[in-house]
């Protein structure tokens, strides 16, 4: 008897690119957050800052920020 296993690799999504830029700055955008059915895009630096806030009205949240280099 054998036995196989098929380990899948991890993907993650990156649906984030170069294009995206912050709404505040103009920066690349790693953070996307959906608020009253629009989309607003922010660099790290403005996505943590207003993180708090945007958090208590968006109805997602995503965060690409673990691709920047620490």
């Amino acid at each position: 008897m054998s036995i196989s296993t098929t380990a899948e690799p991890a993907v993650l999504e990156h649906r984030l690119t170069a294009a995206d830029r912050c709404d505040s700055c103009g920066a690349q955008a790693y953070i996307a957050a959906e608020v009253n059915g629009s989309e607003l895009l922010f660099c790290a630096h403005h996505g943590r800052k207003y993180e708090e806030k945007l958090r208590a009205v968006a109805t997602s949240w995503h965060d690409e920020t673990a691709r920047l280099l620490p």
